[in-house]
């Protein structure tokens, strides 16, 4: 039976189908403490041009990065994206983030992720990559997983200046499976590798570290992986891909499993995403990676084509037998870090990675030269690098937003001995006038 809600009749016919006294038990589930019991507070109908301005008007509440000097990072990161990648990713063929169900006949998406899932090993230095996960967090929490399911232990050991939102994704993801999450803090802006060297033992599933770290400082990764080898432990790296246009690749010093963020691959900041997980591994783990895998290979009569050669996850599969449950694959935000990469190249990837050096080494040099602001480590850092102030960080950011400048994170909010401490981001999107500037402000207010 079919019926069309547009009058009083029709909904009583329709509820009393459903055996409802009235549209509140609709609603019986929902508990009585968050109901709303009043109308939506809600302006009257507008005509569309009228809700063009509208819109408009509210959206330039918001600070923007084309109008915004940015040197705030911390995970998100104002990377400079050509107008090509956005063009390309509105081609409808691919205008979709969703899995493919009769992948074979999608032959140009699993081309797209083929290519992303090799670009991801180049840069990684692994031998296999998944087709992408939600974001980092969710990246470093699933290669969590992979090392206690392949060790069939219940520990691992994460560095202290690993991203406290990471961190805290990886504890939540491992709380119910009954493994142990052991912190090692950092000396210095930098994991003790002593102290971790310590905490791993014959119960460790792995060893995790961030490269560059929260701080933008540079780990002595290969001591880390050493520890990890010592008690047959996994080495997991979680790094930054456009670090790696510079820095040695995680697998020419042993990760076993390496992940981490991909939204500085071709993905705009936003207010908070889509973001880009990225995960890679050894040939030997490649049946512990969670989500799809697509492989190349030959049809009967000799001509190349794609498949997906490992479907472990539970829409395809059953839950039980699953190595994840995770879901969507971001494959729209690959494609775009896929076309990005592609377009840089090799040599375009180093100077990016390089100008982020040299520009956040300025900045560094510039900022720290003024009366009252210290550098907070002396680690060698990446793009990122933090600074002790002796005026309150939150107070300083809203004097530099006068200044059209969005300035960096106070590290009180996730490290409470690190009060007073500014983290500052350079990438290779601001330029000298803007650094000069956040200098400047930032030695201005220090000695007001």
């Amino acid at each position: 039976m079919r019926y069309v809600l547009n009058t009083d009749g029709d909904r009583r016919v329709m509820l009393d189908r459903i055996g409802a006294a009235g549209a509140g038990d609709l609603f019986r589930d929902i508990p009585d403490g968050v109901r709303l019991r009043r109308p939506l507070d809600l302006p009257h109908p507008m005509a569309e041009p009228g809700l063009h301005r509208h819109l408009r008007e509210l959206a330039g509440e918001n600070l923007n990065l084309d109008d915004y000097a940015c040197f705030l990072g911390a995970g998100s990161y104002d990377h400079y994206v050509s107008p090509l990648v956005d063009q390309l990713l509105l081609r409808s063929e691919f205008y979709t983030a969703y899995t493919p169900y009769q992948p074979e006949i999608s032959q140009g998406t699993l081309q797209a992720t083929f290519e992303y899932q090799s670009l991801i090993c180049a840069l990684t230095g692994m031998d296999a990559a998944n087709a992408s996960l939600y974001d980092g967090a969710s990246a470093l929490a699933e290669a969590a997983l992979m090392a206690c399911e392949e060790t069939k232990r219940g520990k691992v050991v994460i560095s202290g200046a690993t991203h406290p939102e990471y961190r805290a994704t990886v504890r939540t993801y491992l709380k119910h499976r009954g493994i142990e999450v052991a912190e090692c803090p950092d000396t210095g802006g930098v994991t003790d590798a002593g102290l971790l060297a310590r905490l791993v033992d014959g119960r460790t599933a792995a060893a995790i570290i961030q490269q560059p770290n929260f701080f933008g400082c540079l780990e002595e990764a290969p001591e880390i992986g050493e520890a990890a080898r010592r008690h047959n432990s996994l080495f997991v790296v979680c790094a930054d891909p456009v670090s790696l246009g510079l820095l040695e690749a995680p697998g020419e010093y042993g990760a076993d499993i390496v992940c981490g963020e991909g939204q500085g691959l071709g993905n705009h900041p936003g207010f908070g995403g889509p973001y880009l997980g990225y995960l890679a591994c050894r040939q030997k783990l490649v049946r512990r990676l969670p989500g799809r895998l697509v492989g190349q290979t030959l049809d009967k009569r000799g001509r190349r084509g794609f498949v997906l050669t490992i479907q472990a996850r539970e829409q395809h599969i059953r839950r039980e037998k699953a190595t994840s449950n995770i879901c969507s694959n971001e494959a729209l935000c690959a494609l775009a870090a896929t076309i990005h990469l592609c377009w840089l190249g090799k040599e375009g990837l180093r100077r990016v990675a390089e100008l982020c050096l040299q520009k956040s080494h300025y900045a560094h040099r510039l900022i720290t030269s003024h009366k009252g602001v210290q550098a907070s480590f002396k680690a060698p850092f990446f793009k990122e690098f933090a600074v002790r102030l002796e005026e309150d960080p939150e107070e300083v950011n809203r004097r530099l937003l006068q200044s059209r400048i969005i300035g960096g994170l106070d590290l009180g909010r996730f490290y409470p001995g690190y009060a007073g401490q500014m983290l500052l981001c350079c990438t290779e999107q601001r330029t000298r006038e803007e650094i000069e500037r956040l200098a400047a402000g930032i030695g201005g207010i220090a000695n007001d």
